[in-house]
C-alpha cells in the first residue's frame, strides 16, 4: 500500500469542510484494530479505497516559507469560518508537531478547529501555548469508548476549558436496550449528555460491523450526500449535512 506524503496540503472534502492535517493515518487508533475506531473508521475506509496505509501515521510538513504564505492565503479566502486539522489523522500522535504548524498560520483568519481522541495528552507547556492561538479543540468521545480512554477523555476536555475554547464530540448511537451490552452502553452515554453540553456526531456503520451483528446497536438506511448509508442516530434532530449549513460549525457557535 501507498503511504501519504509529508507535504502539508489545505483540502475540501464532499462536506464542504477545508482541512490541514498536520498527520494523515493513524498509527494509534489502527493498533488494536485494522479497520480503526469502534471498527468502522471513516478515514481508514477512505484511505483503503485509494490504496493508502491509514495504519502508518505521516508527519505533514510546510516545504519553505512561500508555501506557509500561499497557504494563508488560501485559508483567508475559503468561505467557512474555520478550518480543521484532525480529519483524517489524529493531531494528538505529535503534539508539539502541531503545534509548531498552528504556530506557523496563527495569523490566518479563521479559527483553527483541532479534532482528536488525546492518544497522547497535551504537556502543560503546551497547553499554555494554546492561549495565543484562536483554536477550538474538539475532543472526540463515545460510550463504544473503552473506560481508560473514555475518562482521560474527559478530564482533558475539562481541562483545556482553562486555556482555549474546549468543546466535547460525541459519536453517539442508538443502542439496543434489549441487548445487554446496549443497556451498559445506553447509560453510560446518558450520563454524558446529562452532565456535558456537547455536539452530537453522526455513527455511519456498516451492516457487517459487530456492533450491528450482535445486536448492540440499531441502524437505519438514509442518504448522506446522495449516497445510501446506514446510521446509528441517537438524536433524530442531529446534523447530518453539508457543514455550510450546521449551526454549531464543529462547536465553534456553540
Amino acid at each position: 500500500m501507498r503511504e501519504y506524503t509529508n507535504t502539508i496540503t489545505l483540502t475540501k472534502n464532499s462536506r464542504g469542510i477545508y482541512s490541514l492535517d498536520t498527520s494523515l493515518g493513524c498509527a494509534s487508533g489502527m493498533a488494536n484494530n485494522n479497520k480503526g475506531c469502534y471498527n468502522d473508521c471513516y478515514a481508514q475506509r477512505y484511505s483503503k479505497k485509494y490504496g493508502y496505509d491509514f495504519s502508518k501515521t505521516v508527519l505533514r510538513y510546510f516545504k519553505n516559507e512561500n508555501h506557509v504564505k500561499s497557504i494563508i492565503s488560501k485559508i483567508n479566502k475559503i468561505d467557512l469560518d474555520f478550518i480543521r486539522i484532525g480529519t483524517s489523522g489524529d493531531p494528538s500522535e505529535n503534539w508539539e508537531h502541531t503545534l509548531s504548524i498552528i504556530d506557523k498560520i496563527k495569523d490566518c483568519n479563521k479559527q483553527i478547529v483541532i479534532i482528536t481522541k488525546h492518544w497522547t495528552n497535551l504537556t502543560e507547556e503546551q497547553l499554555s501555548k494554546l492561549m495565543s492561538y484562536n483554536v477550538c479543540i474538539n475532543t472526540s468521545i463515545s460510550a463504544l469508548d473503552e473506560s481508560n480512554l473514555l475518562n482521560n477523555a474527559l478530564f482533558q476536555h475539562e481541562k483545556l476549558n482553562l486555556f482555549c475554547k474546549a468543546i466535547l464530540r460525541i459519536v453517539s448511537c442508538d443502542f439496543n436496550l434489549e441487548n445487554e451490552t446496549g443497556k451498559r452502553l445506553s447509560i453510560v452515554q446518558e450520563n454524558i449528555f446529562k452532565n456535558y453540553k456537547v455536539l452530537d456526531t453522526v455513527f455511519r456503520v456498516s451492516k457487517n460491523n459487530k456492533l450491528v451483528t450482535d445486536g448492540i446497536i440499531n441502524i437505519k438506511e438514509t442518504k448522506f450526500l446522495g449516497k445510501k448509508c446506514n446510521v446509528s442516530k441517537y438524536n433524530k434532530k442531529a446534523y447530518f449535512g453539508k457543514c455550510s449549513s450546521c449551526l454549531e460549525m464543529c462547536g465553534i457557535n456553540m
